[in-house]
């Protein structure tokens, strides 16, 4: 694996573990974002995992540079020992010039799949059919930082490759603000997923927006951590 991603990513973890307020916290975040239990932690750095537990409650002082390099080295070896699942998403985001506080996941699929597989896997609901039934990639959104924070022309990047696939937006109260600020980017995506609501939460025109663009909708309240985690082993 190349090594300049990995590289980057050491360095946004490190960064911001050492700038944290709650250094202890941000390091919980990152080690559960890497999906590594303290333990499995705790046996890569050789310590006990009353140690992590420490560091993470802020019963110990906040780590100093060395720990925090030592800490972020293992989250990134027992990752590559996995395969490197997290260092690839991180590196997809990167290249497609985002941060990864704004898009979670960007994906091009090798080859096309049915639109309802990937309904099925992070378990959303479809509430108004497309005009395509297969797509060819995703991208996971933070809809609050990608309408406050890009224009118009890095809202188009959004697409990847292609305008076929599906934007999942995460952080939505109602659907309304991603739903329209869509408008203004043309052509229109396959496929639109509103993470994190019910039916009874929507926008109540977002299914008719939905239609009159050509578009699918559907809904998925499924983990945002368990939907990433489903969507690395597609297609």
């Amino acid at each position: 694996m190349s090594q300049g991603p990995r590289r980057e990513l050491a360095e946004k973890i490190a960064g911001e573990i050492t700038l944290s307020d709650e250094p202890g916290a941000t390091l919980r975040k990152w080690r559960t974002d890497f999906g590594v239990s303290q333990t499995e932690l705790a046996g890569e750095l050789g310590v006990s995992s009353s140690v992590i537990s420490d560091y993470e409650s802020g019963r110990r002082k906040s780590p100093g540079i060395g720990v925090v390099r030592r800490v972020v080295t293992a989250l990134l070896d027992i990752d590559q020992q996995r395969g490197g699942s997290r260092i690839r998403q991180y590196a997809r985001v990167i290249s497609a010039g985002f941060e990864s506080d704004i898009v979670h996941d960007l994906r091009e699929y090798p080859a096309t799949i049915p639109l309802g597989r990937y309904y099925d896997a992070i378990d959303a609901t479809e509430l108004a059919p497309g005009s395509g039934e297969t797509i060819a990639g995703h991208t996971v959104i933070d809809s609050i930082e990608a309408i406050t924070r890009l224009s118009s022309q890095e809202f188009y990047r959004l697409y990847g490759q292609s305008t076929n696939r599906a934007l999942v937006f995460t952080n939505v109260t109602r659907g309304e603000s991603p739903l329209v600020a869509m408008r203004v980017v043309n052509p229109t995506p396959s496929a639109v997923v509103l993470h994190g609501l019910t039916e009874e939460d929507l926008w109540d025109h977002a299914a008719d927006l939905a239609r009159i663009d050509g578009f699918s909708l559907a809904i998925s309240d499924l983990d945002l951590d368990e939907m990433l985690d489903r969507l690395r082993e597609l297609p």
